[in-house]
């Protein structure tokens, strides 16, 4: 008779028990930014990508922990820097480069797999006894550096002539069983940003870079189907630590500048 009252006994969190609503995705409608106030190098800053969802658990059984919140990936990147007629550098990932895994891991770092600690995750430890609501959101944007000079050169002089970036990365809102590892997709989101700059290096500083081609990123697209997360999402490395700076010249060999963590 208590059985039937209890927590403990009530069956496992399924898929159809768990209510997903307000998703919502989207990439700011601004322009990037380009900042040029250093002489070594410079920086731009592109809109933010911003997911959000609320979310209605069932109560979680005695033994159990559940945690729901968002994992990313990155599919595809192309980021290359040019340099006048010598070359280019490039960031790469040489795994996703050459078709051996399909997506990397885009996670903070700490917190494998989930994209990230705070406001990304919500953690529920059985037993509870009644509906838990709660919303997960999550943001990401570029704001890197990249040489005014040559990386590999000594010279200080000025010679980059182009920025071009293109990444794409699939976002999963997952409910995972700490306990059995149980996964449940809840919602998949499909997201690109592009980034186009020239760059006329004889210019004086704050004058040289403007962005070319399109200034509005294409909206994030959620998807009406679950598309599964591929074995490399959910575990070491993330993009940031497999991440390797080439400097591929014209002429030459191609050579790492900045290998992998």
């Amino acid at each position: 008779m208590g059985c039937l009252q209890s927590v403990a006994c009530k069956a496992r969190v399924r898929r159809e028990n768990i209510v997903v609503y307000d998703v919502s995705a989207s990439i700011e409608p601004s322009a990037t930014a380009i900042e040029e106030t250093s002489p070594i190098v410079l920086r731009y800053r592109t809109p933010y990508f911003r997911a959000a969802a609320r979310v209605l658990m069932p109560p979680i059984p005695r033994r159990h922990t559940w945690v729901v919140g968002w994992i990313q990936a990155c599919n595809h990147m192309e980021f290359y820097n040019t340099y006048s007629d010598l070359g280019m550098s490039s960031w790469e990932l040489p795994d996703l480069r050459e078709g051996r895994v399909k997506a990397i891991s885009d996670s903070d770092g700490v917190s494998y797999p989930w994209y990230g600690n705070t406001t990304e995750t919500v953690t529920l430890i059985g037993p509870t006894n009644k509906v838990s609501r709660f919303s997960v959101s999550m943001n990401d944007n570029f704001y890197p550096s990249v040489t005014w000079a040559v990386p590999v050169s000594d010279s200080n002089v000025p010679l980059l002539t182009r920025i071009k970036r293109d990444q794409s990365f699939t976002t999963w809102l997952v409910a995972m069983n700490m306990t059995t590892k149980e996964k449940i997709i809840l919602q998949t989101i499909k997201w690109r940003m592009r980034v186009d700059i020239e760059v006329d290096p004889m210019q004086i500083l704050g004058k040289r870079a403007r962005l070319v081609g399109r200034t509005q990123q294409e909206q994030p697209k959620i998807l009406s189907r679950m598309e599964p997360i591929p074995p490399n999402a959910l575990v070491k490395p993330n993009a940031n630590d497999a991440q390797v700076l080439m400097w591929r010249p014209k002429r030459g060999m191609p050579l790492v500048v900045i290998p992998p963590k």
